[in-house]
């Protein structure tokens, strides 16, 4: 009868910590989830305002940007991009694809944010939109939080 008290409390015990885990776990990654989302939704912000010097607050120096119709391009040529992108005659817009989003930790590093996201323009008078896929992975750096790698790609 000890034993099975032993047993019983043991387990009782060992659940309560699991079950407590699994909570905090939770509770962990629905806040990843807002962070990335926010972050995402204010570097994109900038984007759609054109605000290049701002956007670049949100990458990593050492950016590699792989993208399907592109090639792997760095921090300098992907914001050259960006500013021919801005200089254009029509606006340019993302619109995030909230529904596709997905956010997963990367332990001791920082996450990995996937999604679909549309690109909206009028061009000769027509409503141009593409909708692309794209995976970030955002590096926290002692709460500072920057994109390292970008795949672009489904274009």
């Amino acid at each position: 009868m000890k034993n099975l008290f032993l047993f019983l409390m043991t387990f009782t015990v060992c659940t309560s910590a699991f079950a407590q885990n699994e909570r905090k776990g939770a509770i962990t990654q629905t806040a990843l989830f807002n962070k990335v989302a926010n972050l995402d939704s204010s570097l994109f912000a900038a984007y759609n305002s054109k605000n290049r010097d701002l956007m670049k607050t949100y990458f990593t120096t050492d950016l590699e940007w792989y993208q399907d119709n592109g090639g792997l391009i760095d921090f300098e040529k992907v914001f050259s991009n960006f500013q021919s992108i801005f200089d254009r005659e029509y606006d340019l817009k993302r619109n995030l694809i909230k529904e596709s989003l997905e956010v997963h930790p990367i332990e001791g590093y920082g996450a990995i944010e996937i999604g679909k996201h549309q690109f909206k323009h009028i061009e000769n008078g027509k409503l141009e939109i593409g909708t692309f896929k794209f995976l970030m992975i955002w590096k926290n750096d002692n709460g500072s939080w920057k994109i390292s790698r970008v795949i672009s790609y489904d274009h």
